[in-house]
């Protein structure tokens, strides 16, 4: 059975002077939850956010926070976001050396546990840990950047993904970021991801509610 469309703005996008107001609008305007980029300017070029604005953002949403480590040593980091109020929890499988243990310990700290995977890494790497997976988060451009195109090649990788959910009756939600918009959206959703990030699809638009209307229409539809 096909779940129901989660559309997650992403916060690296957002006015950064006025987060928790920036917050607070993509919740009224109807997101479903709050996507959360960190980035530690050594497993890709930028550094972005950490656990203290997590924390500080908590309070200004009930919406689940989503929160994408893009960091190297992922697990130095898991405790933290916890106690700072994430959701869930996504860890990169190109990092993760011991990443079936990772993925069980942001469990164990009562969090959904999400593994993400570049576009060139290959789907069949994490085969053997979806019996501890809550979300799956393929990477539809090379992480670092808001604003890039969607790689295209990545939406065989999408069916792959499904297929392979499916066949091992695992529950995860399947996430998508990375050039997600009104023009690529329904696509995506066609090829099997339910759970869509969407940064200046959503905050590069004057009206958020409505952009966020139209990618959930143009997805539920697809």
């Amino acid at each position: 059975m096909k779940k129901p469309t989660v559309i997650a703005p992403s916060i690296l996008s957002a006015d950064f002077a006025d987060l928790g107001a920036e917050v607070r609008a993509i919740d009224e305007g109807g997101c479903d939850w709050i996507h959360f980029d960190v980035m530690d300017g050594s497993f890709v070029p930028p550094i972005t956010i950490g656990d203290n604005v997590c924390k500080a953002i908590r309070p200004h949403t009930d919406k689940p926070i989503d929160v994408h480590l893009m960091v190297m040593h992922p697990e130095t980091q898991i405790e933290a976001f916890a106690k700072a109020g994430a959701d869930y929890i996504t860890v990169h499988q190109e990092v993760s050396i011991h990443l079936e243990r990772t993925l069980q310990f942001i469990r164990s700290l009562g969090k959904k546990a999400g593994v993400s995977l570049n576009p060139a890494t290959p789907v069949s790497t994490i085969r053997h840990v979806l019996h501890c997976v809550d979300l799956v988060l393929l990477m539809s451009v090379n992480p670092g950047y808001g604003g890039q195109k969607y790689i295209h090649a990545v939406t065989d990788k999408i069916r792959e993904a499904r297929a392979m959910l499916d066949e091992a009756g695992c529950d995860a939600r399947l996430e998508v970021d990375g050039g997600v918009n009104a023009e690529t959206i329904a696509e995506v959703a066609a090829a099997g991801a339910d759970t869509f990030v969407a940064g200046s699809a959503v905050y590069g638009k004057p009206d958020y509610a409505a952009a966020i209307a139209e990618l959930r229409a143009l997805a539920d539809n697809a």
